[in-house]
């Protein structure tokens, strides 16, 4: 697990492009605390900062292949390693190392490009042909670890993050509309675009290779979800047989492992496969509440530790700690994300650390992959019915209208249910919706309430040339397809794994988990079982069971009864009190602010925004998204990257 960094340009680089590079990798310190290495060439510069997880002592980077004439530097872990390197060696190729990323190599030299298919795990690389003169950057199919890319001119920078880019000074700070847009509406930017001007990121499951002689830069997508082929099983043993599978390859490690434990069905389905398989004790990690907050579900995770035998991590957090740390929190995000979820995972990856547990294991893809989000199921249901109908009119407006029970029992839950009315007023709003909107419209984001707000409100707040900028696009476009669209369960789940799993929880995943120098493998996101997944819904549809149906029956002989049938909360932290904490801090940041210096906002909409206000059905609101914007932006501006603090916390025991 690593930081990596490097610039290939069409000229002879000079010692005025190996300066950038020493800041960009000082900028991934927090990433590969264990060392750093280089590698320059005439036309190409590798830098890479070392997190030390397999094989430590001699893996490493760069690495190079038997005659020096390939070049890697990689971030992630593979796998399936020891499978692939019995493999390779039985073809005669000869290993300098016993860790995991020197397959990459040597399967290159095999395949080429098409290294990347035999490849199982979380990555992002950058390998250096010298024969050929070309460069193959690659990351893994789901998105787990990230790679930026600006490109102007006949050169690419590259970087692990975007700071990393900023930092290097060939990077201008300079907003992109159409991503701040899309960020107010969606709470972060979708990908593959960033907030910053040039930069964007190479998406999942995309090669770049960069030719020098000529000059050509050729992106390739290798994988798409959809073309799984059809499976025709029982869904459960099916599941289950490829979880034994992941979870024996994926606690892989010459460092202690860990688990991120909710008390939750995901979380608690990883801990019992893993921990069967672990070959020393695992560890549990579990974040909760100083005023034991409704949501804290640190019995049930304590319980569940118990269970298995795993020694118990209590993390406390309380509000000060939380607003004292949400700049640098902001910062170690890298890109802007209003997720303000996103302290407990900083919280726990610093006990983990603390604790000396660099690698942990969590459940997030779960939600995704198996309809755990209620929203996603309504959005897949009416998308179904829009796709039966067409334009909705008067004569179907009898199968739009239905009363229904709340989507799950918390508070939040029998809130929302009240302001619909018991489905009456969700109803009439389904109806008028698909009125008016474009047949091509997939029913998606516009069900989240905060969309829906930005939506009706953000053209009024921005400042006018701002908004005459936005002219051109519009932030339902990435849920518009040509009809006939393809199976809505198909459709639906890529949707979600390439929007809000990709850039709201894959990616603060990996910076607030390597900001306290941990890896997190999360083995729900396993791209083979993604296609299995697939593969069992082209076969039957599973929209209409019961939420994780699918993944419920696959773990129900090791997961405890009371997990199973414990009905779904949903992670709220005590939200309401820390958005008033933090504006009680922060507000006044945003009148006059650099988002009204960098023409984004109206002074007077700015200055309405910095009252905090949070409306009852809203999760993050506008006010929020614009205080994490403009701390965001302060941060970027300032190009420092924060301290990693000891744990912040109120209470650690274990």
């Amino acid at each position: 697990m690593c930081g990596i960094t490097g610039i290939v340009s069409r000229e002879r680089l000079s010692p005025n492009h190996l300066e950038p590079l020493a800041r960009m990798v000082d900028a991934m310190a927090h990433r590969g605390p264990d060392g750093a290495g280089r590698f320059v060439d005439s036309h190409v510069a590798l830098a890479m900062r070392q997190l030390s997880i397999i094989d430590p002592k001699t893996s490493w980077q760069p690495l190079y292949n038997e005659d020096d004439s390939l070049v890697l530097i990689a971030n992630g872990e593979i796998y399936n390693y020891i499978e692939l390197r019995d493999r390779l060696v039985a073809l005669g190729h000869r290993f300098r190392t016993r860790g995991d990323c020197e397959t990459i190599l040597h399967l290159y030299e095999e395949h080429g490009p098409d290294c990347v298919h035999h490849l199982r795990g979380m990555f992002a690389f950058a390998l250096w042909d010298a024969r050929r003169q070309r460069l193959l950057l690659a990351r893994d199919r789901m998105g787990e670890k990230p790679l930026y890319l600006h490109e102007r001119d006949g050169e690419i920078v590259f970087g692990s993050e975007l700071k990393t880019l900023l930092r290097s000074g060939r990077v201008p700070f300079a907003l992109n509309p159409s991503a701040v847009d899309l960020y107010f509406h969606y709470q972060y930017v979708p990908e593959p675009l960033t907030p910053i001007r040039g930069v964007r990121k190479l998406p999942p499951a995309h090669r770049l290779i960069v030719s020098l002689a000529p000059w050509s830069v050729k992106e390739e997508c290798y994988w798409r979800m959809e073309d799984a082929p059809a499976i025709d099983g029982d869904p459960a043993a099916v599941i289950r047989a490829e979880l034994e599978t992941i979870s024996e390859i994926v606690i892989r490690s010459d460092v202690p492992v860990g688990v991120a434990l909710s008390g939750g069905l995901d979380s608690s389905a990883i801990a019992a496969l893993a921990a069967r398989k672990y070959p020393g004790t695992m560890h549990a990690f579990s974040v909760g509440y100083s005023d034991h907050h409704r949501s804290d579900e640190r019995k049930y995770a304590r319980r569940l530790a118990a269970h298995l035998g795993m020694p118990f991590h209590d993390i406390e957090i309380d509000t000060p700690a939380m607003v004292e740390a949400f700049p640098s929190l902001v910062s170690w995000q890298d890109d802007p994300i209003a997720d303000i979820a996103g302290y407990g995972y900083y919280s726990l990856a610093q006990e983990a650390r603390k604790a000396g547990v660099p690698v942990l294991l969590q459940g997030h893809g779960a939600d995704e992959l198996f309809w755990g989000y209620p929203w996603v199921i309504e959005a897949a249901r009416q998308s179904c019915r829009k796709a039966r109908l067409g334009r909705a009119r008067i004569r179907d407006i009898p199968q739009y209208f239905r009363v229904s029970a709340p989507r799950f029992w918390s508070r939040r839950g029998q809130l929302d249910w009240a302001l619909s009315l018991s489905g009456l007023r969700s109803s009439w709003v389904a109806f008028q919706r698909d009125c008016l909107s474009p047949r091509e419209r997939l029913v998606f984001y516009e069900l989240a309430p905060d969309f829906h707000a930005a939506s009706k409100t953000m053209r009024r707040l921005y400042e006018s040339r701002f908004q005459e900028s936005l002219d051109h696009q519009s932030p339902f476009d990435a849920f518009t397809f040509p009809t006939p669209w393809p199976p809505i369960e198909i459709l639906m789940t890529r949707l979600i794994c390439q929007t809000y799993l990709l850039e709201n929880g894959l990616a603060q995943c990996d910076r607030l988990s390597m900001a306290s120098s941990v890896e997190l493998r999360l083995p729900l996101v396993d791209y083979r079982l993604v296609e299995i997944v697939i593969g069992l819904r082209k076969a039957r549809s599973d929209l209409k069971l019961r939420p994780k149906a699918w993944l419920r029956e696959a773990v129900r002989d090791v997961v405890p009864g009371w997990v199973l049938d414990r009905p779904k909360w949903g992670f709220h932290p005590p939200v309401r009190r820390w958005h008033r904490a933090l504006f009680e801090r922060y507000g006044t940041r945003l009148r006059d602010g650099l988002l009204v210096e960098l023409g984004v906002l109206e002074p007077k909409a700015a200055r309405q925004l910095a009252e905090g206000r949070f409306p009852l059905e809203a999760i993050a609101p506008l006010s929020f998204k614009a205080l994490v914007l403009e701390l965001w932006c302060r941060q970027a501006l300032a190009g420092e990257v924060p301290e990693r603090a000891e744990a912040s916390l109120a209470t650690s025991s274990c």
